[in-house]
């Protein structure tokens, strides 16, 4: 069950265990992904295939699943999910195509025009999870801007269930998203057979999409290597942090927490109260309602790591949040409080923030129209969350007139002599007669 603390009790070494995440990909985790990858790398589908039967069970093709397999999961959803998931993806397109970019041109002085523009990724990965739950939520997150970002080739790679199919929603989701490449392989060798391609799976130029410890670690070693692929950015378990005072509702803080929670026995939950009345109705709460819940089992796992740490003041929970660079951060209070709104600028570290007592973090999750792909352990001090740019990059272009040149030619051969890097300088003096 959750543990309660006092923030400004601790010491130093027991702050920074207060905030320790489960323990993520090692380097005894690493290695064996590295014989992974490289096995794939070398040997194709018949390594993806006997990694396939070994983890999942599966003994199919190494190959896309047809598309009438995909548009008759989509005829099949009950009407209420059909009509969730279109109004996810209307959400979804729209905040999302609110995200391209603007192109740049400047004349920084006359006859030297520098432009940025932007170009869609072309060949792109996407990791849709499906350890404990089927996560057709993410084919939203990923096709979708990849959809809109132009990209020409998307690959979708997902494990399959026991029995070797495809969870019917997310081969449904797929459809609707305008995916038509979906392969039931998951795990670290379907993460090696998209950064090198394999007989039947293409190479892609950059992978994106959430996943366990071990799809991390081959994430990471396939972006370190030039003929691999890019990645969107390392991420671990899932975790959220809420901030809340002594006028939120006890229930609604306990809710987002377990929310949290039955992603996984490694998923963290955390809250950060200046009330104690309030951390005490929180752990009540949360041991009430895990008993209504089917994941009830997961979720007791789960709360060994769930903190519920009582702070001074809410200035010391902004304090003690950027710390901890949460991948989800819920601001809570009375319904009609104002400072959650208020503090948003405070707050420098986080993946994605929920604002006000009406900003559950379900909403991101599925349908808010944000993405649900998030950096995790820490890493929202230097990573935003997946994004339109994220499927993009912006390219430079640089026209110089004659007399463009001919100004800027003393700056560049000063420059390069002073570097001592004749060539360079050379290739301004031959323009100039010089």
């Amino acid at each position: 069950m959750p543990t309660k603390l006092n923030w400004n009790a601790l010491t130093d070494a027991e702050k920074t265990a207060a905030l320790a995440r489960s323990v993520g990909s090692n380097n005894d985790v690493t290695d064996a992904m590295k014989v992974i990858v490289r096995d794939v790398q070398q040997n194709g589908n018949e390594a993806v295939a006997r990694y396939a039967a070994k983890f999942d069970n599966y003994t199919g093709p190494i190959a896309p699943i047809p598309v009438e397999q995909l548009k008759q999961a989509a005829d099949a959803l009950s009407p209420d999910l059909r009509t969730a998931l279109e109004t996810a993806i209307k959400n979804l397109t729209a905040f999302h195509t609110a995200q391209k970019p603007t192109p740049v041109k400047v004349e920084t002085m006359k006859g030297v025009q520098c432009e940025m523009v932007w170009r869609p990724i072309e060949r792109v990965g996407l990791y849709v999870p499906a350890g404990t739950a089927p996560l057709f939520s993410a084919v939203l997150m990923l096709s979708l801007p990849a959809t809109l970002a132009g990209c020409q080739t998307r690959i979708l790679c997902t494990p399959p269930r026991k029995d070797g199919t495809v969870d019917p929603s997310t081969l449904a989701a797929a459809y609707l998203c305008g995916i038509t490449q979906v392969f039931p392989i998951g795990g670290p060798w379907s993460i090696a057979a998209m950064a090198y391609g394999t007989e039947t799976l293409p190479k892609v130029d950059k992978i994106l999409g959430p996943g366990n410890s071990y799809v991390t670690a081959a994430k990471m070693i396939v972006s370190q290597d030039a003929a691999g692929a890019a990645i969107d950015m390392p991420a671990g378990p899932s975790e959220v942090m809420v901030i809340a005072d002594d006028a939120a509702n006890p229930a609604w803080v306990a809710a987002d927490l377990l929310a949290q929670a039955e992603h996984g026995t490694d998923s963290q939950a955390l809250l950060l109260s200046d009330s104690q009345a309030l951390i005490d109705a929180v752990a009540v709460e949360i041991e009430k309602q895990t008993t209504q819940l089917s994941r009830a089992d997961l979720i007791n796992q789960s709360l060994e790591l769930c903190r519920l740490i009582l702070v001074n003041d809410l200035g010391d929970a902004v304090i003690v949040a950027n710390r901890y660079a949460p991948e989800h951060l819920i601001i809570q209070g009375a319904p009609d409080a104002a400072w959650p709104t208020a503090m948003v600028p405070a707050i420098q570290n986080a993946g994605s923030v929920f604002v006000g007592a009406f900003s559950p973090e379900t909403a991101g999750d599925y349908a808010s129209g944000t993405n649900h792909v998030l950096p995790t352990y820490a890493l929202a001090r230097a990573y935003g969350g997946l994004c339109l740019l994220s499927f993009m990059r912006n390219m430079t272009v640089q026209t110089l007139t004659r007399e463009g040149l001919t100004a800027l030619a003393p700056t560049l051969t000063a420059m390069a002599a002073a570097e001592g890097l004749d060539a360079h300088g050379n290739a301004v003096k031959v323009r100039m007669g010089v």
